[in-house]
């Protein structure tokens, strides 16, 4: 999975910040950074949905595109660690040097998370 630019990752923020669906204007308007172009926005959110980050849907009227992610942050970066992963030559490895980097709480968090061995 590729990392996002800066106005990708901008965009993705807007709309991981809702649960409702957003038309580009409301993502221009929500932008912190407001030099952004209407057009430059809509361009990248439809690159955007391409590349399978975002979903849209026409509007009840048909002629408005709404916006949404097409998953949340989490999964988000649970594919850029998975990706991260993969450049290593020795994943066990890297597990191994991540795991020992993590808090306690981080640690519990990831043994929960585990699927559970029968006995």
């Amino acid at each position: 999975m590729n990392s996002l630019g800066d106005l990708e990752r901008s965009i993705m923020e807007v709309l991981w910040s809702t649960d409702a669906w957003l038309t580009v204007r409301e993502v221009v308007n929500r932008l912190s950074d407001r030099q952004n172009a209407y057009t430059t926005v809509m361009t990248v959110m439809n690159r955007l949905v391409r590349k399978g980050f975002i979903q849209r849907e026409r509007d009840d009227d048909g002629r408005t595109w709404r916006y949404r992610p097409a998953a949340g942050r989490e999964a988000y970066v649970a594919e850029l660690m998975l990706s991260a992963l993969s450049e290593t030559g020795d994943r066990l490895a890297a597990l191994g040097h991540f795991a020992r980097s993590v808090t306690p709480e981080e640690a519990e968090a990831l043994r929960k998370a585990l699927p559970q061995e029968p006995l």
